[in-house]
This record gives C-alpha cells, structure tokens and sequence, in this order.
C-alpha cells in the first residue's frame, strides 16, 4: 500500500500540494489536472525524487528512512524526459537494469513492444522527443518495482506506439504491478479501467468516480 499522511510541498512560498491523507491499494490510477497544477512534483515526490513535508510510505518502506529499498519498489517516467547529450540510450539501459536488477529478456521484450529501434546505440542528444519519452518508459519498466509512475505517458507517441503501451501496462498490472498516470486532458482508454480517478487543483486532490 502506498500511503501519504500529511504531505505538503511549496516552491518560493506557494504552496502547490496540501494532501492531508491518501491510501492507495494496488490499482491503475489516474491523476488529472491542468498543467502546472502540481502532478509532476506529486509523482516526484512519490519517486523520492524531492523532498517534501509529511510522512510517505511504500508497504512500510519510506523514501527519507529507506531510500534505496523504497526506490527498488518504485519507477518513474517524466513527462519530458531529459538525458545528458552525450549518454547513449544503451548506457542508460546497461545502467538502470543494474540498479533496478532488470534483465535481459526483460529489456529484449519491452524493446520489441515499444518499438524501439537501434537509435539506441546513439548518443541521446540525437533524439527525438518521441524516441526521448519511449526510452523514458522503457527505463520505467525495468526491474521488479511494485509502482509504476508514468507522467503524460502518451505525449509525443503516436497511435500504434500508445496502443503498445496500453498493453504493457496491462500485461504489467495482471503481473501485479500499480501504476500512476498522469494527463492534463482525458484519456481514451476504453481497454483501461481506473481504480481511482483523482483531481488535482488548488494543491487540493479529490477523488473522482471511475469510468
């Protein structure tokens, strides 16, 4: 279970989250809310990838007590991703499998459903910014997390690379992995069902009805 009691986060003296409780069970979420509303530094947070006043559990595990063990159970794609020029993608890819304990036949299977080509052998500042964002998931996927954490997944993907995506996360979910999705407009997932749907506005989170 992932679990936020009290999470509250401001840049120069706005404050952007005030989340006074939140329990998650295992699911697909989506979190909507208009750009620059806070969902990014959310899934940040949830990533332990800022820091944050409150208390943040993962099934016991904190991100400020436990930060490798809590950071093994969880992955994370930005909306933009952002890699130095010079890093090929099969850096990043040798990389984040050794530290996430990925595997071969993990990355040959992700690799083919994306798509993804041999760009990979190239240095990242030679990319696309949709050949950015499919490394960016690519690297999400890696590992044994227990959370995935995609931020406006679909962005810069065309229609059959989207459709490969939704079948991952499927494919992924029935494995038992729970995600986090991101999207400041709707989603057309008629193959995706919601566990939760949550609005962010105001630094306020409110829980919508699934569809």
């Amino acid at each position: 279970m992932l679990e936020l009691t009290a999470i509250q986060k401001s840049f120069n003296g706005k404050m952007v989250l005030d989340i006074p409780s939140l329990h998650l069970e295992r699911g697909i979420y989506w979190l909507k809310g208009a750009n620059g509303s806070g969902k990014s530094t959310l899934l940040k947070i949830l990533a332990g990838l800022l820091p944050f006043k409150g208390k943040l559990t993962l099934n016991g595990f904190s991100p400020v007590a436990h930060p490798v063990a809590y950071r093994q159970l969880i992955n994370h794609s930005p909306a933009e991703p952002v890699f130095p020029d010079f890093v090929t993608g099969e850096e990043l890819i040798d990389f984040t499998a050794a530290i996430k304990k990925g595997n071969p036949a993990q990355i040959s299977s992700i690799r083919k459903l994306l798509d993804i080509g041999h760009y990979t052998a190239n240095p990242t500042g030679s990319y696309s910014s949709g050949m950015l964002k499919k490394l960016s998931l690519l690297l999400a996927f890696l590992g044994q997390p227990q959370w995935i954490l995609l931020d406006e997944p679909f962005t810069t993907l065309d229609m059959a690379a989207q459709q490969s995506l939704l079948s991952l996360i499927q494919q992924q979910y029935q494995a038992g992995i729970s995600f986090i999705l991101t999207s400041h407009h709707d989603v057309e997932t008629p193959s995706l069902h919601f566990t939760g749907i949550f609005h962010l506005q105001n630094a306020q989170l409110t829980q919508q009805s699934p569809t």
